[in-house]
């Protein structure tokens, strides 16, 4: 019979059959005292957390407080290893890819970042588009001490401002999902940049969603746009990849331009949701309303039909205005269908078609237009199987 090991203090890292306990085990085979990782299978004999524990070897087997059915396990990498290691640095910053032009992060949907049918949301991809471009222009050295604005932008107190957004997208990520998101930039004009995105299944690799927007810069004093300073240029010029994934996306078939967002008015919108009110959480270091929030006030006055039924797969918003925290809003919103004899409320019971429509948030007192938008809905196959007689 082997001689009891000496009483040690243990942590239990995890509750239940299976636990990991950390022992501090001071012997001959380890000099100086050293961590051993043990794992036990039938319990322990209930919580050891904060007390003292005996550990003995009998012809080989491991006894903890008499109790057998514990083994050693491996013990933790140790920490430099878990720092170079390559997926850990992707989760947490991201990295370059295809001679540093494209900047590559992974995110892991989150359970506050899915809605009702367990799927992220559009407002979940579009945070995620937008983390994605902050830590790519952070990792390119480029930071000032703006928000994604480089050290001539913030010497000049330039900031960048969203025109335009489009978002496509074939297949929701579901809550523990990875995502792998890639994004580049690019010239727009005489004085823009556009910046493009990827987002790809990180177990898959299939692309799952698209999205493409137009950017320029407006000074965060004055509250006025600007033309992009030469200096800025050569800061930014090097990473432009003239590249884009959503070819032609809402192109006129006239100008080739854009395609132009109907204006909505009180006589051709279905449904005004008033009295929307930004809160102080809704403003971001720019001064004024995140541009992602403006999906949640889109869907304010979209019919719970249409919510329930169906999927976002495509917006466009084409924002007009600076909204401030001050401003009370209205939301508008017409839905328009390929088939007009089929109701939203009929999706997957009678051949229910994709949906189309068109969105305003304009000011409540002077109406005055902030963001027009252009959505484009998919069935939810679940949800319309559900409803069959």
């Amino acid at each position: 019979m082997a001689t009891p090991a000496p009483q040690t203090a243990a942590r239990v890292v995890a509750s239940g059959s299976g636990r990991l306990i950390f022992c501090n085990k001071r012997d001959d085979k380890v000099k100086g005292g050293g961590l051993r990782v043990w794992s036990c299978d039938n319990g322990c004999g209930g919580g050891t957390n904060g007390r003292r524990v005996a550990v003995e070897a009998v012809n080989g087997a491991v006894k903890l407080n008499g109790v057998a059915g514990v083994r050693q396990a491996p013990a933790p990498a140790p920490a430099s290893s878990m720092e170079d290691d390559d997926d850990g640095d992707a989760l947490r910053l991201g990295k370059f890819v295809e001679g540093r032009l494209v900047y590559r992060q992974q995110f892991v949907i989150r359970s506050y970042e899915i809605g009702p049918d367990r799927t992220a949301t559009m407002e979940t991809l579009m945070n995620l588009l937008q983390e994605t471009a902050l830590n790519h222009v952070m990792c390119s050295g480029l930071a000032g001490d703006g928000f994604g604005a480089t050290r001539q932008m913030s010497l000049r107190k330039l900031i960048w401002v969203v025109t335009r957004i489009n978002i496509q997208v074939d297949k929701y990520s579901r809550w523990g999902d990875v995502v792998e998101i890639d994004t580049w930039v690019a010239s727009s004009g005489k004085n823009g940049m556009r910046r493009d995105w990827i987002i790809r299944d990180r177990n898959t690799k299939n692309m799952i969603a698209r999205g493409t927007s137009n950017w320029v810069m407006m000074n965060r004093e004055t509250r006025r746009l600007s033309k992009i300073p030469e200096e800025v240029r050569q800061e930014v010029l090097p990473f432009y990849l003239d590249r884009s994934i959503i070819i032609a996306a809402d192109a006129d078939a006239t100008t080739g331009g854009a395609r132009k967002i109907e204006k909505l008015t009180d006589s051709t919108a279905e449904h005004i949701r008033s009295g929307l009110a930004p809160r102080w959480s809704d403003m971001d270091v720019n001064q004024h309303v995140n541009n992602v929030k403006y999906i949640g006030w889109i869907l304010e006055s979209v019919p719970l039909d249409v919510l329930e039924d169906y999927h976002l797969t495509s917006i466009t918003l084409d924002y007009r205005r600076e909204c401030r925290q001050s401003q009370l809003l209205e939301s508008l919103t017409s839905m328009a269908s390929p088939a007009p004899a089929v109701a939203p409320s009929l999706c997957g019971g009678g051949g229910g078609s994709d949906l189309h429509s068109t969105h305003l948030i304009r000011q409540q007192d002077d109406r005055a237009e902030i963001v027009r938008a252009r959505a484009e809905w998919r069935c939810k196959e679940h949800r319309g199987a559900s409803k069959q007689p």
